[in-house]
């Protein structure tokens, strides 16, 4: 009886195995066929004028257009010619078979060192889209392109050209390196930014009682953006030229493929038409500046002046930096900057939240920094989902913890809860609201959105969507694919570090879903011990979806500071995760007294939220007064960013400590700590460090037992 329950159960297995191999096979195509080849390499590049490693497709970055008519039948062979790294390739925007959408383990196999993955799909629309590595952080170092998909018998908005203008941002400091200063919490990136918050920037903006408010509230500094740049490109380069005569109309085909970065675009030609939004045309609308957010497209239409060099400009959110593409000839007529923003008030996000809400649609349009130009987007047909159809509302609030960077939705990351159960035939209305205080642009694969944003039945359909802070977007879809699909913010770090989600369609029988099953009601049945079966569960949920991949897991990083001074050490190594520490600490000194002090802890902390932690460890000394011992406690953050330590150890003592630090200027700060021990009685420091480098500091320090000293603090 066991032999024939397993052989019933291989049956399907032995099927979908066979499925696997048709998808290996060609496809006949149901259109014009179109074939590209995309090599994805490491190379030395240097678009920042340093060289350093980046990923290029086809030898550049950006890789190559991939232009297609609608109807056509793509086929897209690519390469994965690095030498110990998987990859994948996304197709940002674009209806497709779920096995084709590219995110590894949820819908397709990863590509493997020195394998190739052939997609093949029809295009079903058209428009303007692009395409990325969805794995780890491979976009950022360069994987990615555009997509251009004529329409069927032309575009609705004439111009006598056209021209992909991709912008991005550009690091050289290796991706994994900024996702682990991220979570660190260096301001190193605020110092390249030229925007950190500092004592004297407030005094100077006269705006002191704001920051020690915000302080007395426990607030982290207010940002508008993470990470720090090191140039900022368009078609992969610092600047570009439109081409096209005078007098002509240039259909431009704006994509922000940043990886952390949304811009402003203003050109001194005049406002800008924008005719299309993320692929499906709109109706025409001109606005004088565009605010773009990560992993929109945009297309709009210029006119080429008759006489002088004219500037399209985008500009950085957060101000620190633009890149142009220019047009005509003959005396230049620059665009502006929008002013920079002002991070010591929030008077700034709480205008654009509020005048979202005026009657007047171009209320938000008219501000110097404006917001997204949705409200006066309106789709070019009837968008109306079907009424008959059942509805469901689901809502998701944006989440953060700057702290520690975390990003999540509902305050759990994708790691904790992955998935969203959703049912084939259903519209899906998600209430997006934004309790952080950075703008998100949240992506859904798979699935075109109504944004429901005042325009009725003519609401216009995209795919990524900008929440501004405090503020939220309506959008609905109708539930209809079928499998697993990828829901997250498109800032890379963000997604990396869990603002995330699937959209799981239940009752469609995910193959991998499907197997476990059987594997499951195999081992009911005492089959324990099928290894055939239960691979090809792993294997199909690995090849075919049905997992999470690198989502699975939290991401990790281990990091550290010490300070090596005339009269003494002190230092932190640090093994962290979203909720978790290892720490081991220690300060030893050697200037006043007898013998080479130290006291070394080793420590667990869990992280409960930015305001509490608490602790359990050893404490290592060879302090006179005290001995070896073992040691609980909690942190707690009072009013002021002042820090309160209370710790109890195995010999019955008691420590409580009391820390702050104040920032005098984006690279000089002072700092000082006042502890009282039942046993050792009291200790006290203070001092003061300036900022260098990212790794270095110059650091004086008196301490009440060790003296007076200067040196070096090192992170690392």
């Amino acid at each position: 009886m066991k032999h024939l329950l397993l052989s019933a159960l291989w049956l399907p297995v032995a099927a979908l195995a066979c499925d696997d191999c048709k998808l290996k096979a060609a496809r006949t195509p149901t259109g014009p066929l179109v074939e590209y080849d995309l090599y994805i390499a490491a190379q030395t590049v240097s678009p920042a004028g340093k060289p350093v490693r980046g990923l290029t497709i086809n030898g550049g970055i950006p890789g190559p257009t991939l232009r297609f008519h609608e109807g056509d039948f793509a086929r897209i062979r690519v390469h994965n010619q690095l030498k110990d790294e998987e990859t994948s390739t996304h197709w940002h925007g674009l209806l497709l078979p779920n096995e084709m959408d590219g995110v590894p383990h949820v819908t397709t196999a990863p590509i493997r060192p020195g394998q190739t993955h052939v997609f093949e799909f029809e295009l079903k629309h058209s428009g303007t889209y692009w395409y990325h590595s969805h794995t780890h952080l491979q976009e950022q170092s360069g994987v990615y392109g555009s997509i251009v998909v004529t329409p069927r018998g032309g575009e609705p908005a004439q111009a006598d050209r056209e021209q992909v203008l991709l912008f991005s941002d550009w690091t050289n400091i290796n991706p994994h390196e900024v996702q682990r200063m991220l979570m660190r919490g260096t301001d190193y990136f605020g110092l390249m930014r030229s925007n950190s918050q500092s004592i004297l920037g407030a005094a100077q903006q006269g705006m002191l009682k704001d920051y020690f408010s915000r302080e007395w509230s426990r607030m982290m500094p207010m940002d508008v953006s993470d990470v720090g740049y090191h140039a900022f490109l368009v078609n992969g380069q610092r600047q570009t030229e439109i081409t096209g005569r005078p007098g002509e109309r240039v259909r431009l085909r704006l994509i922000n493929a940043s990886a952390a970065t949304y811009f402003y675009l203003q050109s001194s030609t005049g406002p800008l038409t924008i005719v299309a939004a993320d692929g499906p045309p709109v109706q025409p609308v001109k606005v004088d500046r565009l605010f773009m957010a990560i992993a929109e497209t945009y297309d709009v239409i210029i006119t080429i002046p008759r006489e002088g060099r004219y500037e399209l400009r985008a500009t950085t959110q957060d101000g620190s930096g633009r890149v142009s593409a220019f047009m005509g000839s003959g005396e230049l007529h620059a665009a502006t900057d929008p002013p920079r923003p002002n991070l010591y008030q929030m008077d700034e996000m709480l205008n654009l939240a509020l005048e979202e809400q005026e009657d007047d649609p171009r209320a938000s349009l008219r501000l110097p920094r404006p917001g997204s130009p949705y409200r006066v987007l309106k789709a070019t047909h009837d968008t109306t989902l079907p009424a008959k159809l059942p509805r469901r509302k689901i809502t998701l609030r944006l989440t953060g913890d700057m702290n520690r960077y975390i990003w999540s939705f509902n305050g759990k990351t994708v790691t904790e809860e992955p998935y969203i159960p959703i049912k084939k035939g259903e519209v899906i209305e998600l209430e997006l609201v934004n309790d952080t205080m950075m703008h998100h642009p949240i992506h859904l694969h798979g699935h075109f959105f109504r944004l429901l944003m005042g325009q009725g039945a003519r609401s216009p359909l995209k795919h990524t969507v900008d929440v501004p802070p405090m503020s939220k977007r309506i959008v609905e879809f109708e539930a209809n694919e079928e499998k697993d699909w990828m829901f997250h913010c498109h800032i890379l770090y963000h997604m990396m570090s869990g603002m995330a989600r699937v959209f799981r369609y239940e009752d469609t029988g995910s193959d991998a879903g499907t197997l476990a099953r059987k594997v499951q009601t195999a081992q009911d049945h005492g089959i324990a011990n099928d290894h055939r079966l239960a691979t090809a569960a792993s294997g199909h949920a690995n090849h075919q979806g049905g997992g999470l991949g690198e989502h699975a897991h939290d991401m990790a990083y281990v990091w550290g500071s010490a300070s090596l001074q005339s009269h003494m050490s002190e230092g932190l190594l640090t093994w962290m995760n979203p909720k978790n520490d290892l720490l081991l600490g220690w300060e030893v000194g050697w200037v006043g007294v007898d013998k080479t002090q130290y006291e070394i802890d080793a420590l667990y902390q869990r992280y409960f939220n930015p305001n509490f932690q608490a602790f359990a460890g050893a404490r290592f000394t060879n302090d006179p007064d005290a001995e070896d011992r073992a040691v609980i406690g909690f942190n707690y953050r009072l009013p002021l960013m002042a820090w309160a330590t209370l710790s109890l150890d195995s010999e019955g003592d008691a420590r409580i400590t009391l820390a702050k630090r104040f920032q005098l200027t984006p690279r000089l700060g002072v700092f000082g700590r006042v502890e009282y021990d039942t046993g050792t009685r009291w200790e006290w420091t203070a001092g003061a460090d300036y900022t260098l480098t990212r790794h270095t500091s110059l650091i004086t320090q008196y301490h009440s037992e060790f003296g007076l000293g200067a040196g070096v603090l090192i992170r690392f």
